[in-house]
């Protein structure tokens, strides 16, 4: 992302909230990288229009041309492969670009999970979705475990989607999404 360390640029955040944009993403991820054309045809899109996302989304630093690739049509990869939607040292109008960015992202991800879940029957039961969901009490302290804990599960694979040469023959692309969020306090004698 463009922006000095410890300012992260709140348009390069804003290049994120946009839904095909991630869905572009998630195309150069299972791709190890892709055309223009590629991406369009996945996706169901022009090819201008997944070009000039595309475009958007190399100005700010989210993917790179393939270097050294014969051709007129040049394929993308991500730069890294996972996107950092609130970094530390953000301002206001950072934070406001960040909500904006998050409020896509999690769009982006219930509807892959709701497709995933309606096709989930036709799948083997080893490969079938799997969901749960629970409400617990927590202290500051154990919250913050628990973030680190499921974040350290996400980052033991981390490293098959940065190397496709690291991908199990027998595997399949499995998305891995997690999500821990607290309730507002609530004032004083209120339910």
């Amino acid at each position: 992302m463009t922006g000095e360390p410890g300012h992260p640029d709140p348009k390069a955040l804003r290049a994120l909230a946009h839904p095909l944009r991630w869905k572009l993403i998630d195309v150069l991820g299972s791709e190890n990288g892709a055309t223009a054309t590629r991406c369009a045809e996945l996706l169901g899109e022009s090819v201008a229009s997944c070009s000039y996302h595309l475009g958007m989304l190399a100005k700010y630093g989210y993917i790179e041309e393939v270097p050294d690739r014969p051709g007129r049509e040049k394929p993308w990869r991500l730069t890294r492969p996972d996107q950092q939607l609130t970094p530390p040292g953000l301002d206001l109008d950072g934070e406001l670009a960040a909500e904006a960015a998050l409020d896509v992202f999690l769009d982006h991800e219930l509807d892959r999970t709701k497709s995933r879940v309606r096709s989930g029957s036709l799948e083997p039961a080893p490969w079938r979705p799997g969901l749960q969901g629970m409400t617990a009490w927590l202290t500051e302290a154990e919250f913050v475990a628990v973030k680190q804990q499921l974040i350290g599960v996400l980052e033991q694979f981390a490293p098959r989607a940065r190397d496709a040469s690291l991908r199990p023959e027998s595997g399949r692309e499995v998305r891995l999404f997690v999500a821990a969020s607290a309730a507002r306090p609530t004032p004083a004698g209120e339910p």
